[in-house]
């Protein structure tokens, strides 16, 4: 069954509208971060293995809107990298930034060793490696059709599946292991009056919160869609450019590049920096990721796992005790065996597996059983909204020019 661009595109609203409905409802869904198009998509992609198992019939979506709206959210990606604001997380920041690397170079090594040895190709290690893991959804949806031109049949479920796994196990295992670290080196104690934890917000943002008319924040968005469409537009050309080096770049590299060139400019004058609407861009870019995880999740093709799910598994619980040992022989001595420390492990934990939300829950549940930690509310969120993907895409692109 052929699905065009307006059904596919309301298959993606509907997944949308489920997950957020089941999110609002179950405890579960919320404790772990699960983004609510993920629920959604993946209860319709089930729905859609049932057609395929019980009649032999196939779905197929159109991908037009759903590769649009990934450009889009990683143009916006690149807009949200400000290299100003290094200087607030000190040298802890510059701590972590190297071992957020070091981290996304070994999942892959792992994940292509592991894949090797079971006598897989090293495109399913990369598929389950730091493109789903560090990475995320929006990752492994923007490098899946590269993997599958790449010769990776069925990489967008493959990633997609990884991914999905990576975010329970990183809301699993980061409290637990910051909390571990605590107990065991007496960092602090268990307070009587546990602090609210959203205060980090409070810490780490500081947009204005002025009452504008609604001409004016329509105004400010029709902006930030305008500077969206003509980053997009922009690294798009240069994409082409990068093509004729014959390195192999993901389809969103050109326009992250671009975007994030453009912010750094115009930061250099505040007047400038205001024309660019960064709190509208983030925000357009946040709606096109949810539609298109929305979409991307409803279009797997489950049926595709069977084969390879004793090599998927194999590799994914190899990924979280790599982690839990990374974060707790190597992350935390180097961070300074203190409480900071522990809770930053925490929050690695999160994005190393999951995506910055997962990071700051973690960091949330520990705090609110000790007490409050400025530096690491303060490190995470920059470190998830600008290194990660930026460190990602270029790892990534390096082992697959490698292979």
């Amino acid at each position: 069954m052929e699905m065009d661009m307006y059904v596919s595109t309301g298959v993606g609203v509907l997944a949308l509208a489920l997950g957020m409905m089941l999110t609002r409802r179950i405890g579960f869904l919320r404790r772990f971060c699960i983004p609510a198009p993920v629920t959604g998509g993946l209860i319709i992609s089930l729905l859609v293995l049932a057609l395929y198992s019980i009649f032999g019939m196939e779905c197929r979506m159109d991908g037009s809107v759903k590769d649009l709206c990934m450009m889009l959210f990683f143009t916006s990606v690149g807009f949200q990298s400000d290299f100003k604001v290094l200087k607030k997380g000190g040298k802890a920041l510059l701590v972590v930034i190297g071992l957020v690397a070091v981290l996304i170079v070994m999942q892959n090594v792992i994940s292509i060793g592991i894949a090797r040895g079971m006598g897989q190709s090293a495109l399913l290690g990369m598929a389950v490696g730091s493109i789903p893991m560090s990475g995320g959804h929006g990752t492994a949806g923007g490098f899946a059709p590269l993997l599958e031109q790449m010769g990776l049949t069925g990489a967008s479920s493959i990633a997609m599946a990884a991914a999905t796994f990576g975010l329970v196990a990183g809301s699993l295992l980061g409290g637990p292991l910051g909390e571990g670290l605590i107990r065991r080196n007496a960092l602090a104690e268990p307070a009587s009056t546990p602090e609210d934890p959203s205060r980090s917000l409070e810490t780490t943002e500081s947009r204005e919160s002025s009452e504008a008319s609604d001409a004016k924040t329509f105004q400010k968005y029709l902006q930030a869609t305008c500077v969206l469409v003509l980053a997009m537009a922009i690294g798009s050309l240069l994409s082409r450019v990068l093509a004729l080096t014959g390195i192999t770049f993901p389809t969103y590299f050109g326009a992250l590049l671009t975007a994030c060139i453009v912010r750094n400019l115009f930061s250099l004058s505040p007047n400038l920096e205001r024309k660019l609407a960064i709190g509208e861009v983030v925000s357009i870019g946040d709606i096109c990721l949810q539609l298109f995880l929305g979409m991307a999740m409803a279009s797997l093709r489950l049926w595709e796992l069977s084969s390879l799910a004793l090599p998927l598994v194999a590799i994914l619980v190899a990924q979280v005790a790599f982690m839990a040992l990374y974060g707790a022989f190597v992350a935390f001595p180097l961070l300074g065996k203190d409480y900071d420390a522990a809770v930053l492990v925490s929050g690695i934990c999160g994005f190393g597996l999951g995506a910055t939300p997962n990071a700051m829950a973690n960091m949330s549940a520990v705090c609110l059983k000790y007490h409050y930690a400025v530096k690491p509310f303060i490190i995470v969120p920059i470190i998830g909204a600008m290194f990660v993907d930026l460190i990602n895409t270029a790892v990534v692109t390096l082992f697959l020019n490698i292979l």
